[in-house]
């Protein structure tokens, strides 16, 4: 499998009509109207940012793409390559389930609706370029991940025929005939993190009974062809509950047990996993590689049910990979069920709620606790937020706002978010 990116455009080491014309800027925070410590109320009451902090209305749903067809419902999990001429490739999952697909001759299933779509955009203004359809016939296409290969687009279901990994490339200017990947398994995916290093392709579950796992490829220089499916187990306590228990801060060496059955044709994987004692991790969902360390979210882990984050340090030689809380909500008042998880080119770890209203995106500081960063302004921030990612210089955080089906691209001083340990 040759690569189709070059590295400068993978994110995670660093962990219709024609091209659409410019869309102004719709909102600038200023220091007035201020509803919420650090947060400036939006006028046109879709996200609330600090002061100095802009966004910009990529694309919405309905609006026609350069390919014909119309942006779908339900934008989720995003990731942002850059291509050769520095442009920059938001490949951009939709988490929608029954339906038609756009293109049936290339589609997984004639009878769903999901798959994945891909922005270009200008690198210094975010002006969209030109969106088009990669994927289509998949089911509930939540989150993924960014790998050096292309995109990795999950199914969040165990459907029949479906709960598989796709493979899309960054490059595909219309749709492609799907590269499902039956090695990394079938079960409800979530989201995905890849480690260039060794080409492990770490996954999480969206199941209140679910595994952490992990894929260990066969050969590195195709990932994703052949290996084996592995849970992770806490060293010497099977079957051990991640999410209830455990107080933040508090770390855990860790092994990992193969899954016999990947596609699970007769028992569900995380069945599989339990039984050789895998821990019990409630809701897996977000998960991004930094550096050496995988990003885990646990939607409703935590003590009060309002969700965890853990952090997986990838050991080297004989040891361990060690399994640490870095944090959770730990009152009514706090963060609410994080979603996805990114972490900024600068090592800054960002998570994005879907909660009770209003979701916002939190910055997560050394000691773990959660600052608020950005809220929903739409209906009083009832839709989740979805796919945030940043673009490979900095510059940009991109999201979705789910339910009203748009895609933004954020822009500001982020290092004045910077907090002390």
């Amino acid at each position: 499998m040759s690569r189709i990116v070059s590295r400068r455009g993978f994110l995670t080491t660093t962990v219709g009509a024609a091209a659409t014309t410019a869309i102004p800027w719709l909102f600038q925070a200023a220091s007035q109207a201020s509803v919420a410590p650090r947060l400036i109320e939006d006028p046109d009451g879709i996200l609330d940012l600090p002061e100095g902090f802009s966004y910009r209305v990529v694309q919405q749903a309905g609006s026609l793409m350069t390919d014909g067809f119309e942006a779908p419902l339900a934008p989720d999990g995003m990731a942002c390559f850059e291509d050769l001429k520095g442009n920059l490739i938001l490949m951009r999952n939709h988490e929608i389930h029954k339906g038609r697909p756009v293109k049936k001759k290339l589609a997984f299933s004639v009878k769903r609706a999901g798959g994945v779509t891909r922005l270009v955009l200008d690198p210094n203004s975010a002006v969209l370029k030109s969106s088009n359809w990669v994927l289509t016939g998949t089911s509930r296409n939540c989150a993924g991940g960014a790998t050096p290969y292309g995109w990795l687009s999950c199914e969040e279901t165990e459907e029949d025929g479906h709960g598989f990994v796709f493979l899309c490339d960054p490059s595909a200017t219309q749709i492609k005939a799907p590269d499902r990947l039956p090695s990394l398994g079938r079960f409800s995916h979530e989201a995905a993190a890849f480690d260039p290093k060794t080409g492990i392709t770490y996954l999480t579950e969206d199941k209140k009974d679910s595994a952490i796992y992990r894929h260990v490829p066969t050969s590195i220089t195709q990932p994703f062809a052949d290996g084996a499916l592995e849970a992770l187990r806490v060293k010497d306590k099977p079957g051990f509950d991640l999410s209830s228990g455990p107080l933040k801060g508090e770390s855990f060496p860790v092994e990992w047990v193969t899954i016999d059955e990947p596609e699970a044709e007769f028992f569900s994987t995380r069945d599989q996993a339990h039984e050789r004692g895998a821990a019990f991790f409630s809701r897996g969902e977000g998960a991004f590689f930094f550096e050496r360390s995988a990003y885990f979210c646990s939607t409703n882990g935590g003590p009060v049910e309002r969700g965890q984050l853990y952090k997986l340090d990838v050991a080297s030689g004989l040891n361990s990979d060690l399994l640490t809380l870095v944090a959770q909500a730990e009152a009514e008042d706090s963060l609410d069920r994080p979603d996805n998880v990114a972490v900024a080119p600068w090592g800054d770890v960002f998570v994005a709620e879907d909660g009770g209203k209003p979701n916002g995106i939190y910055q997560i500081d050394p000691k773990g606790k959660a600052h608020l960063v950005a809220r929903n302004a739409i209906d009083g921030g009832d839709s989740e937020i979805s796919g945030i990612c940043f673009s490979p210089n900095g510059k940009w955080l991109f999201l979705n706002i789910q339910w009203a089906g748009l895609t933004l691209a954020v822009s500001g001083p982020f290092s004045s978010l910077a907090y002390q340990a």
